[in-house]
């Protein structure tokens, strides 16, 4: 059995993942895209992008052995992998996150 107090370091260290690779996107949806087509800049694009992608690679390797050892359902993955290419949506999934690292802190 998987102790609390490594439970909730997984969880940490994915909800750190989860907000670092949902800042990439929306820096690239928002700031990199724009100036690629508003400013002709498509090195923003060509950086922003590599860096998303390398931490959406990392969220993806992460979140199954997460789910692994937190016990997640795969109602529960399959939404954490769904939030992950929508904009906003690993924060949205933070914050279900945030609620059971609370409930685990309690206990």
């Amino acid at each position: 059995m998987i102790q609390k107090e490594e439970k909730i370091k997984w969880l940490k260290r994915f909800r750190t993942i989860s907000f670092i690779e949902g800042i990439s996107f929306l820096v690239l949806l928002f700031i990199a895209m724009p100036l690629k087509y508003t400013m002709d800049l498509p090195m923003a694009v060509t950086v922003v992008g590599w860096i998303h992608g390398a931490l959406f690679m990392i969220y993806i390797y992460v979140i199954f052995p997460t789910a692994y050892k937190l016990k997640w359902n795969f109602s529960k993955t399959f939404l954490g992998l769904i939030c992950s290419i929508l904009p906003f949506g690993p924060f949205i999934f933070d914050r279900n996150l945030k609620k059971e690292e609370k409930q685990m802190a309690e206990l």
